[in-house]
């Protein structure tokens, strides 16, 4: 699919001319900007993502929707509006979109709203911290985020530090070989945990530049409909301390349980319990490894462009 119609869309001049002259672009999610971070680290670091995408030679299209209009690329005031926690606009994953569109309303994308608009655009790639999956208690609750679903219907390649910290990474990693979702490591053989470089799974496949992710997701994408799950560890210098992750994880599900939070709540108030518990560092540590995973996916969405 190479357009949204007939649902209104606005496309910045300078994602639509990237389009045009097939140079790659990455698809950023807003919900980070709206919901993921404190004001106004947020705006910061959705700059910070934005200058990143092009320092790789690619362009960012930062995908939200606005008084009904699905927006690709953003401008400062958009940007500023999201950001306002104020403004308290709606959590957009694929379901919700078109509802929102419908209203006339604002809202943030989770990776799986983004990824559903990216696809239809034709934009290859996605960059994203953390990504949704399976909730520990699933088996009860059956809490599990539709990012997973999502990357089985939509062919993304999208580049992530993991799964966050509060999930089951275990069953995170059979429901995307149950979907049919490839997670290969960039120059890593062991599964990343968020804050931390290795959540304790190793990977089967592991790859060592953006040429040749490129060339995989290529491949994979004639004889695969789905995504692709490019795992990209923190930096090491980035990484939480090892007791300061346990303290934080520990904070983050008491907060989870206290507050009984079920669905698209988690992250904020897992994000929040985490920061309050470790004294801002993960904060700091969610700002590396985001905006890492956005100078990647630029390489990679740049490597793509080349390869057609």
């Amino acid at each position: 699919m190479d357009s949204l119609a007939p649902l209104p869309v606005a496309v910045t001049k300078e994602v639509a001319d990237a389009r045009a002259a097939g140079r790659g672009v990455v698809a950023l999610e807003s919900t980070i900007v709206a919901h993921g971070l404190p004001h106004p680290i947020n705006l910061e670091v959705a700059a910070a993502c934005e200058a990143a995408v092009r320092a790789a030679g690619a362009v960012p299209a930062t995908i939200a929707v606005r008084d009904g209009v699905v927006r690709v690329g953003l401008g400062a005031e958009e940007l500023a509006t999201l950001a306002d926690p104020a403004r308290g606009v709606a959590k957009l994953s694929a379901r919700d979109v078109g509802v929102c569109v419908a209203r006339g309303g604002d809202g943030a994308t989770t990776v799986a709203g983004t990824i559903a608009v990216a696809a239809a655009l034709g934009i290859a790639v996605m960059a994203t911290g953390g990504l949704g999956g399976v909730h520990r208690g699933a088996r009860e609750t059956y809490d599990e985020s539709a990012d997973l679903v999502a990357l089985s219907r939509y062919p993304v390649c999208v580049v992530a530090s993991g799964v966050k910290s509060i999930l089951d990474v275990g069953a995170t990693l059979e429901r995307l070989d149950t979907l049919g979702v490839p997670v290969v490591g960039f120059r890593t053989e062991r599964f990343p945990g968020f804050y931390r470089r290795d959540s304790g799974f190793a990977l089967e496949w592991s790859l060592g530049d953006a040429a040749e992710v490129a060339r995989a997701f290529g491949a994979h994408r004639v004889v695969s409909p789905t995504g692709l799950l490019l795992a990209h560890p923190i930096a090491e210098a980035d990484e939480l301390d090892d007791d300061l992750h346990r303290a934080g994880l520990a904070a983050a599900e008491a907060a989870v349980a206290r507050e009984a939070t079920t669905g698209k709540a988690v992250t904020p108030v897992m994000l929040a319990a985490f920061a309050a518990a470790t004294g801002g560092a993960s904060v700091a540590a969610n700002r590396a490894l985001v905006v890492a995973n956005a100078l990647l996916a630029g390489e990679v969405a740049r490597a793509v462009a080349e390869s057609r």
